[in-house]
């Protein structure tokens, strides 16, 4: 099975980073991982605060942990709130559960990684996330 690779992951970022521009937003950080959870690249832009990386590392991660969106994993734990306790126990604290993680999937609909994005509101994140997978060529799930 394919992995997201390098270029790849930095077209995700570079189209993202455009979007946030497009959008007014920012500064953004996004973070790329492959398909097991390992970074492939990542972006801080200037003036991003210190947690940024974590955050969306959390997001993208915690999408390829459960197997789909931080949209997702968010709205579940809105409703049930033991699933957020043991998601945070199981994951050590490393999911971090609100949109703006997405996965990102080849054209057999593999998950092949994810992308976590964070700077600004979660929806407005999740659009420069979807934003920089299709620029890519990929297709993101949310």
């Amino acid at each position: 099975m394919a992995k997201v690779t390098l270029e790849q992951a930095n077209t995700i970022i570079s189209a993202g980073q455009l979007k946030g521009r497009e959008m007014g937003i920012g500064p953004l950080t996004i973070v790329v991982l492959d398909d097991g959870g390992h970074l492939v690249s990542m972006q801080r832009e200037d003036k991003s605060g210190i947690l940024r990386f974590e955050i969306a590392f959390g997001k993208a991660w915690g999408g390829l942990a459960i197997g789909r969106s931080s949209r997702a994993n968010e709205t579940d734990i809105l409703t049930r709130e033991h699933f957020g306790v043991a998601l945070a126990a199981a994951s050590g604290g490393r999911i971090i559960p609100v949109a703006g993680g997405v996965l990102i999937l080849d054209e057999n609909s593999n998950v092949i990684g994810a992308v976590g994005v964070t700077g600004d509101s979660s929806d407005n994140d999740e659009s420069c996330a979807i934003a920089g997978i299709e620029a890519a060529g990929l297709i993101s799930k949310v």
